[in-house]
């Protein structure tokens, strides 16, 4: 008989059954990845990262970021910035947009977003921390959560400091990416500091960084003993390793592969859904990126990707999909005719 590896939490009025999360990724889980991924079995997703300032501005491109689907509830809507008032400005707009949660992004890397003393800068200042979670906390009657990494550099790691400071300000979940804002996204994440992490609090914490299979989740909350785990960069053309993850945490039987025709259904159903909430002219760039990492390690694909990623044309785009990923059924596996 088989069983669950972790049992879930309580936050707020919601129970994550399966503490399955899929990461936010800027330009790629926004809502037509987030749809798609919902029915592998992620029991909380989280939007793109979007900065407080942004919300100020009134962009239409951020309404876009912070709009929730239907039946991906419950939904964390991520805000990101040092200045107080405009983070808790953002995340009252979030709350307005139907999070039911609002996550603080603490462990962005990417250097503009440091400079503005955000992201995993802010790392270096705890009172700074401090201040911003207690803010959020008072400003919104919803739970607030916390993403970041274990410290701004192997001289400087704070993971346990910050834990405690999240505890205390009031925030109710912590999400630990195994690595230092130096590393970005080189090296191994430490699983052993999300296990630091963990051992400080009480509130649940989260595990990220290289999950990317059944058997790594298993290793990583044996290594940090997490509440759960969060997948990113793994799902990138792949959202089938959440399903992966998701029968490693429910005990279920590991899933077999997608044949070429769901694969099909899966890529098509996607472009879909860029198409109809971007447009197909925004569309088209994106899928560049997310159907070639479709077909990523599959016959055929670097010709594929020669002759995809410089097509505007949508239908073409969309002709020249299908030509592709049906053909990987037929048993003449020869060199593929693509439109011009």
């Amino acid at each position: 008989m088989t069983s669950k590896l972790l049992p879930g939490f309580k936050l707020g009025n919601h129970h994550i059954d399966v503490p399955l999360v899929l990461a936010p990724m800027a330009g790629i889980t926004d809502l037509p990845f987030r749809k798609i991924c919902k029915r592998f079995g992620v029991g909380l997703m989280v939007t793109e990262m979007i900065a407080s300032r942004a919300v100020d501005m009134g962009r239409e491109r951020t309404e876009r970021m912070a709009e929730l689907g239907g039946d991906e509830h419950p939904a964390s809507i991520q805000i990101a910035g040092s200045d107080p008032q405009f983070v808790t400005e953002a995340a009252r707009w979030a709350v307005d947009h139907g999070a039911d949660f609002v996550d603080i992004n603490m462990g962005c890397p990417v250097k503009k977003i440091c400079k503005q003393t955000a992201g995993s800068a802010m790392l270096r200042d705890e009172p700074l921390v401090a201040r911003v979670l207690e803010a959020v906390v008072k400003a919104v009657d919803v739970p607030v959560t916390l993403k970041i990494r274990t410290g701004w550099d192997d001289a400087s790691k704070n993971v346990e400091n910050i834990a405690r400071i999240a505890e205390a300000s009031g925030i109710r979940m912590l999400t630990v990416h195994g690595r230092t804002r130096a590393q970005m996204f080189h090296g191994h994440a430490s699983w052993e500091d999300i296990g630091l992490a963990k051992a400080a609090v009480s509130i649940p914490v989260i595990g990220n960084g290289d999950i990317v299979d059944g058997e790594s989740a298993r290793e990583m909350i044996r290594i940090s003993n997490c509440d759960g785990v969060m997948v990113g960069r793994a799902v990138q053309g792949n959202p089938w390793v959440l399903g992966e993850v998701y029968a490693a945490l429910t005990g279920q039987p590991r899933p077999p592969a997608p044949t070429a025709a769901e694969r099909w259904a899966i890529v098509i159903e996607h472009m879909n859904n860029l198409a109809e909430h971007h447009g197909t002219q925004c569309a088209s760039k994106l899928a560049r990126k997310h159907v070639l990492w479709y077909s990523k390690g599959l016959r055929g694909s670097a010709d594929f990707r020669g002759h995809f990623q410089v097509m505007t044309d949508w239908q073409q785009m969309l002709d020249i999909a299908e030509r592709y990923f049906l053909s990987l059924d037929e048993e003449d596996h020869s060199e593929l005719a693509y439109a011009a």
